[in-house]
């Protein structure tokens, strides 16, 4: 039995913000059920149990939302509990949380620490940006709220990452927002394309990031990234990181970078079970954690339907110089899939751009930590 990895929604599409771009709201509007409530302690264990029960190396829980801290603290620790209850087979587990960080106060940052959560903690840079689509339900921004979670996190030792989406707004204003990262010292960086919601056409929103914009915006950021790196001074951002990695011989960690999809384990607060956060969708539902096991889900129908739908009309993709490192990228910028066929990624023309400009620089990067590597095996 291989590696077992969840995504988790304790309160389903829940939440204390209400983010103009977000794509699981957008998702709930898209089924039959809008939002399943708060996931029971009773679904919680079955999760829990049949996980371990299935992984025998290795298990990771991330908790998503929504927002996950609404589920209470209480009911964290009662993961803690349940996981070190059910760990029959003794193996390695990793939690982790995506939260927008209004309710994390010392309790919570305290449990964090103590109990190795990785954290994202959502934060689109500058006040002016990051409250121009983070806002709350009173439609208050939330910058404030959310640069003193990232120092109480910083003041408690915990392990987080910073979570960015790039909208065109957040392109345009890249070396802005990278130096109020690198001046808060919140050096490790995830960017994240924002997804106009299903169905409708790109480039319709206020916050719509288009190709041209998301070119500009990756060469920028990778000159600043690679100015400072090459200078000794570290940051961490995952898709380059990735890259390096890969141009090094290792598999991607992130999925858009695998060249396929993978089944994700997606469980709602009611135990549904969906292959990916972005297709949480009745016509992709799996299955029931009360009713079935995950090696069954993985292999049903609809499992292997959207595996096979992640691979097809790609043979343009797979002629071009840049497929190797590129992939194709994720799945939802390949919508709408027509017959069973994807498109060409919405961000193509960004890519080639990109690697274009970058790749000399990110091969010789991935050369010179090879050999960095090589040195030290030698002389140990």
């Amino acid at each position: 039995m291989p590696f077992l990895s969840l995504l988790v929604k304790p309160c389903s599409g829940g939440c204390n913000m209400r983010c103009r771009y977000c794509f699981y709201h957008d998702e709930g509007k898209n089924r039959e059920t809008f939002s399943y409530g708060s996931m029971s302690e009773k679904t919680l264990e079955t999760v829990i149990q049949k996980a371990l029960q299935y992984a025998d190396q290795y298990c990771s829980f991330g908790f998503q939302g929504g927002e996950p801290t609404l589920r209470g603290l209480d009911f964290f620790r009662r993961v803690v509990e349940l996981q070190k209850k059910y760990n029959v087979h003794g193996i390695q587990i990793a939690n982790s949380i995506q939260t927008n960080g209004l309710l994390i106060d010392r309790e919570w940052a305290g449990f964090l620490h103590d109990n190795h959560f990785l954290v994202g903690l959502s934060i689109d840079g500058t006040e002016e940006i990051h409250n121009e689509n983070r806002v709350d339900s009173d439609d208050r921004g939330t910058y404030d709220r959310v640069l003193r979670t990232a120092h109480l996190l910083e003041a408690h030792q915990v392990d987080f990452n910073v979570l960015t989406v790039v909208t065109g707004r957040a392109a345009d204003s890249v070396t802005e927002i990278y130096q109020f990262f690198r001046r808060y010292n919140l050096l490790y960086q995830q960017y994240i394309p924002c997804l106009e919601p299903l169905g409708e056409e790109h480039g319709s929103y206020s916050y719509s990031l288009t190709p041209e914009k998301y070119s500009v915006f990756l060469k920028t950021l990778f000159d600043l990234w690679y100015r400072d790196v090459t200078a000794g001074r570290f940051i961490y951002i995952r898709y380059f990181e990735n890259l390096v990695g890969m141009l090094m011989g290792y598999p991607p960690e992130s999925c858009n970078l695998i060249g396929h999809c993978t089944i994700q384990n997606v469980v709602e607060s009611d135990g549904s079970v969906f292959p990916c956060d972005f297709y949480c969708l009745d016509q992709w539902k799996l299955g029931t954690v009360q009713d079935d096991d995950f090696g069954v889900m993985m292999k049903k129908a609809e499992a292997v339907r959207f595996l096979e739908e992640s691979v097809t009309g790609m043979e343009e993709c797979r002629k071009c110089p840049y497929y190797y490192i590129c992939r194709s990228g994720c799945r939802r910028d390949r919508e709408p899939i027509v017959i069973g066929r994807q498109q060409t990624n919405y961000y193509c023309s960004s890519y080639k751009e990109f690697f274009a400009y970058a790749l000399p620089r990110l091969r010789k990067m991935a050369e010179m930590i090879s050999k960095s590597e090589q040195r030290r095996r030698d002389i140990h």
